[in-house]
């Protein structure tokens, strides 16, 4: 069983960073496949990024692309999303999400890819 917790969540303002951390606790952690998803209120749970278990491979929403980094430190079981440049728009509920399975990157956007689910974290960015 692989349990995460979501930190790095708040309130900033458009156009200014903020960097979400997904920890995992478990000792096959860094086995997984890792993503974020994010759900705006109202609307369906959205892919955002994966990264695989080596950390040397990423792919990216295209509505996140350039802007959103994903990144992965496996020694301390560690998955990142660095956010820049935020809009109103990028307000949510942020999940990291871990996976067994291993597939190509690009077809990793569906949540039910995803085994283990993080609790969340708001992030709000205010206009």
């Amino acid at each position: 069983q692989v349990q995460m917790v979501e930190s790095g969540g708040g309130l900033v303002q458009a156009g200014g960073p903020l960097r979400l951390s997904c920890t995992g606790f478990g000792p096959t952690s860094s086995t997984y496949t890792m993503g974020w998803f994010r759900q705006a209120p109202g609307k369906d749970c959205e892919f955002v990024a994966v990264i695989n278990r080596s950390g040397d491979s990423t792919y990216y929403a295209a509505s996140v692309k350039g802007q959103f980094t994903i990144s992965r430190d496996n020694a301390k079981n560690t998955v990142i999303l660095q956010m820049n440049s935020l809009k109103p728009e990028d307000t949510a509920v942020y999940y990291c999400a871990a996976a067994k399975r291993m597939l190509p990157l690009a077809i990793m956007f569906p949540g039910a890819h995803y085994d283990y689910w993080g609790q969340g974290t708001q992030v709000t960015v205010s206009s």
